[in-house]
């Protein structure tokens, strides 16, 4: 314990002191440095591009196709178009489509549970052991390897989902319809920080904050959402842009607006007014809530543009913790 403690205070004593910054990668970041009177030297390197030569050139010769640009142009119309709306929140096997008692959706392409790394098998535990599928960690990993249990990317079943990504049947998640075209998009709840399931945690206290999570609060937010009308998603974001947010790491404007938005109706559900109080201080604490409805907003946008022909336009990019994957709108829904 006295190791620590002089660890955290020679840890602060240093950001107490003038530092001199490396930067690798993107410059943006040493200039915004620079802004605040910070030493910054900006290193010079870039991974190396070892690709497929062939490929590269082939697609450099498209990239110049007149039916490859109009079509590029159509499905960036198509996103741009998009009006997300959130229209409500309801346990996923209810909304999600292909959603069973027996499925899990994870982030990324299509993996199985023993290619899967540390940090999504956690997750998995965790949601199967949410579920009352198993009673204990053991059990959970001997079902999850049993193959009863069917493991599928968010993104075939128009979802996204954070980190590990992982949705069970019973997990609230949030509505988004684009108003525009129709298509919906959907996205578990943000828990905050800390020991949450997104990052892999299975303890009994994130157990207990998705348990609240479904009880409690997706209901008194449900009825919120329905009494408002709806919540213009892109409305929020755009504004939250103008005020600096970029709504993946910070999205502290966002969900403060979002936040002024619902908690009138919060307040006006009908629900007891501690269960209510609960919810609104929810949202109020965690300024990461909206990153969990911009995902859905760009997923409804996005999932829209698919299958333009000849279109390249990367429609989605996701990771699994081994693997990372696209999909491309001229190639459908592949």
């Amino acid at each position: 314990m006295t190791e620590e403690v002089s660890l955290m205070n020679r840890t602060n004593e240093l950001f107490q002191e003038q530092l001199t910054i490396l930067n690798v990668g993107a410059p943006n970041f040493r200039e915004d440095l620079k802004l605040q009177g910070q030493q910054v030297t900006q290193i010079k390197w870039q991974p190396p591009m070892d690709g497929d030569q062939e490929l590269l050139e082939l697609l450099d010769r498209y990239s110049f196709d007149d039916g490859v640009v109009e079509a590029n142009r159509k499905a960036v119309d198509i996103v741009m178009s998009a009006s997300p709306v959130l229209i409500g929140i309801e346990p996923a096997y209810k909304v999600v489509p292909g959603m069973t008692e027996d499925t899990i959706l994870h982030s990324g392409p299509p993996i199985t549970w023993d290619h899967m790394c540390g940090t999504m098998q956690g997750a998995v535990i965790g949601a199967l052991l949410y579920e009352g599928r198993a009673a204990d960690e053991g059990e959970a990993r001997q079902l999850a390897a049993s193959g009863r249990i069917t493991f599928s990317p968010c993104h075939e079943h128009s979802a996204v989902g954070p980190m590990a990504g992982i949705i069970s049947p019973s997990m609230p998640v949030h509505i988004v319809e684009n108003r525009t075209t129709g298509n919906r998009a959907y996205c578990s709840v943000n828990e905050g920080l800390g020991k949450v399931l997104r990052f892999g945690a299975f303890s009994s206290s994130v157990l207990e904050r998705l348990r609240w999570i479904e009880k409690e609060f997706a209901p008194v937010l449900n009825k919120a959402v329905e009494m408002a009308g709806g919540v213009d998603l892109k409305l929020i974001t755009a504004q939250a842009v103008q005020m600096g947010d970029e709504c993946h790491n910070r999205n502290k404007a966002a969900t403060s607006l979002f936040f002024k938005e619902i908690t009138p109706f919060m307040v006006q559900s009908g629900y007891p007014m501690p269960q209510v109080l609960r919810a609104i201080d929810f949202i109020r604490s965690n300024d990461h809530y909206f990153l969990n409805l911009s995902m859905p907003a760009c997923k409804s946008a996005l999932d829209a543009a698919c299958g333009v022909e000849r279109s390249t336009v990367v429609t989605a990019m996701a990771r699994n913790g081994v693997e990372f994957g696209i999909k491309v709108s001229g190639l459908g829904r592949l």
